[in-house]
């Protein structure tokens, strides 16, 4: 029961912060009525989305939160945010992948979700320059015990490099080990993406280093939540044209498919069928 509560909750809190975006502004009583709960429930909701950030509590009502195209959320502040679209998103992306890949993982909480669906896929080899994704192979190694590598272990290369607020690792020693590779698929985590500026990041050296990420893969697989669209971060370091393919879900409305579908070449919308 509490689980079912818990899910329920989620997915009626980003119901209501896609209202907040959309319309720019949302009252308590108009979301009592529209999602049938009580106005308590509607407050706390509320409360529990203003303090992960991504809206303002106004009187009798929210507002949406404007930020700098520099503000950059540190890890545990995203991981709050659509974690059950995240982990779809990281389910769907898991199945592009073949055994023996060499694949390379961006920084951003939903790579570190596709990281742990990656474990039982055998003989990989995995370039990251996320602290936190080659934290889930090290300690999946480490689980098995005995000290040996498990059989059919995926080898992790970890990039050196500067540490960012999402503890992403970036700069000229990140670069300069990327470009020394190269990689069948990247999955790429983004700050932000939109038709018009493409993908962008508020993190000019992060920036710098997913370019050299893109450069080093022969296929580039975008993996973010339908909330990134319309979001423009300081630094552009890809357009839209630039994107293999791009594995959202299910939020994600028609008329954004129709866009993204103009300058993406496949569009993934974990759980559902694709299109024939």
């Amino acid at each position: 029961m509490t689980d079912n509560q818990n899910l329920l909750a989620e997915q009626r809190r980003a119901l209501i912060l896609d209202e907040v975006r959309r319309r720019g502004g949302v009252r308590v009583n108009e979301l009592t009525r529209r999602l049938n709960v009580s106005d308590m429930t509607i407050r706390r909701d509320l409360d529990a989305l203003a303090r992960q950030g991504v809206l303002e509590k106004v009187h009798g009502g929210a507002v949406p939160v404007v930020e700098a195209s520099t503000h950059e959320p540190g890890f545990e502040a995203k991981s709050a945010l659509e974690p059950s679209a995240k982990d779809d998103i990281a389910r769907a992306a898991a199945a592009l992948v073949a055994p023996g890949s060499a694949i390379a993982l961006s920084g951003g909480t939903t790579t570190y979700a596709l990281a742990r669906h990656l474990l039982d896929v055998p003989e990989l080899t995995v370039v990251t320059n996320s602290v936190r994704v080659a934290d889930v192979f090290h300690e999946a190694q480490l689980a098995g015990g005995g000290g040996e590598a498990r059989r059919g272990a995926a080898t992790v290369v970890l990039t050196g490099g500067m540490r960012t607020p999402s503890d992403a690792l970036v700069g000229p020693v990140a670069d300069r080990a990327i470009r020394s590779l190269h990689f069948d698929l990247l999955f790429l985590g983004v700050h932000g993406i939109s038709a018009e500026a493409g993908l962008s990041t508020p993190n000019l050296a992060e920036a710098e280093t997913n370019h050299c990420l893109m450069r080093s893969a022969r296929r580039v697989v975008v993996a973010a939540d339908h909330t990134k669209w319309g979001t423009v971060g300081l630094s552009s370091f890809a357009d839209l044209t630039e994107v293999d393919t791009w594995v959202t879900d299910r939020g994600m409305d028609e008329g954004v498919r129709a866009e993204v579908a103009e300058h993406v070449a496949e569009l993934v919308v974990a759980g559902e069928e694709p299109a024939r």
